[in-house]
């Protein structure tokens, strides 16, 4: 059976989230104590978000190749990155390696326009929701258009995801103040949110949201699973 690849530690919370998901659901599948086989990298978070943040998505790509490179080396069919922000050099990873990786947003997409949606709130660090690697691929590819939140509530967003879910605190104060963003944004047409922080699962759950919640972290998850299950 084919090797599923994971770049994790961004967070290894969500990284757990991942493995969890694969092991599970390959298991409910193939019966028994069967599992599909994978392997993870896992990467310095600080590091790499820092290169995110200055600038550097040069350097950013060169360490993502060194490592989607050494996970083809130790087997890997297929490689996924555990994170949504780091995708923003997915292209120069593919070009580097010989296998084929999958993309958060491709799998977040298809669910999307499976269930009939064309409009999206996104919600997730800073970068993915202003720079255009993930909003632009949903409009291009899908025609998905996205509607996310105010600069100010972005910031609070951005330190819930810093300062507590990468550290695994679940705080009720926190859910409440997604779920009123969530509702802001579905006043501006959005039937749907994104969940596109890896990390942002821990706190939304579909009970939570008055519209259908896309969890990207367990769609790419299912999507590598489906690949090397075919």
């Amino acid at each position: 059976m084919k090797k599923i690849g994971m770049v994790g530690g961004l967070s290894w919370q969500s990284t757990v989230d991942y493995y969890r998901i694969v092991n599970e659901e390959s298991n409910n599948r193939l019966g028994n104590k069967s599992t599909v086989e994978s392997i993870i990298y896992s990467t310095d978070l600080e590091r790499k978000y820092n290169l995110v943040t200055s600038g550097q998505l040069e350097t950013l790509a060169e360490e993502f190749i060194d490592i989607a490179q050494s996970l083809e080396k130790a087997g890997a069919d297929v490689v996924i990155m555990c994170t949504n922000t780091m995708h923003t050099v997915f292209d120069q990873i593919q070009a580097q390696i010989n296998i084929p990786m999958i993309h958060i947003v491709d799998a977040t997409a298809q669910a999307i326009k499976k269930a009939g949606i064309s409009k999206v709130a996104l919600l997730g660090t800073t970068f993915t929701m202003t720079q255009p690697f993930y909003k632009a691929k949903l409009k291009d590819v899908y025609g998905i258009d996205t509607v996310v939140p105010q600069p100010e509530q972005m910031e609070e967003v951005m330190r819930v995801i810093e300062e507590e879910l990468t550290f695994n605190i679940i705080k009720d104060s926190s859910r409440e103040y997604f779920v009123n963003i969530i509702n802001e944004l579905k006043e501006q047409g959005a039937e749907g949110v994104i969940l596109g922080c890896t990390e942002i699962q821990m706190l939304i759950k579909q009970k939570d949201s008055p519209v259908p919640v896309f969890d990207s972290t367990e769609l790419h998850a299912l999507a590598a699973l489906d690949f090397v299950m075919e």
